[in-house]
């Protein structure tokens, strides 16, 4: 596996273990409403699972990016976010920025199938 990608893999696995924890919190939180939605674990940095894994949880960090905007609408103004949803936006907005690194990384190489 090319040496970026599996740091970035890596670096979003763990951005992930972080986002779970704040995920947990916003969802104590806040137990009137729904639960932030999760993004799910790779089982391992390879490029295996980067293949099996990656379109579902990218599909998930869209899911809760939109979640989040959602969330964002619907907050009064002028209320000042709390700061658990800053920790929920920023761990968010930190996956976002891995994946679209992984995304990029993914593009340039030119491989439909993942195989660097």
């Amino acid at each position: 596996m090319d040496a970026r990608l599996l740091q970035l893999l890596t670096s979003f696995i763990d951005a992930r273990d972080r986002h779970a924890l704040v995920r947990l919190e916003a969802a104590m939180d806040d137990s009137a409403g729904p639960a932030p939605p999760s993004i799910g674990r790779f089982t391992e940095a390879s490029q295996r699972a980067l293949r099996d894994e990656w379109p579902e949880i990218e599909a998930q960090l869209e899911r809760a990016l939109a979640d989040l905007k959602r969330r964002e609408r619907a907050r009064p103004r002028p209320a000042e976010p709390d700061e658990r949803h800053r920790r929920l936006a920023g761990s968010l907005r930190e996956l976002d920025q891995y994946a679209r690194a992984i995304r990029w990384v993914l593009t340039v190489t030119e491989s439909p199938r993942y195989d660097l």
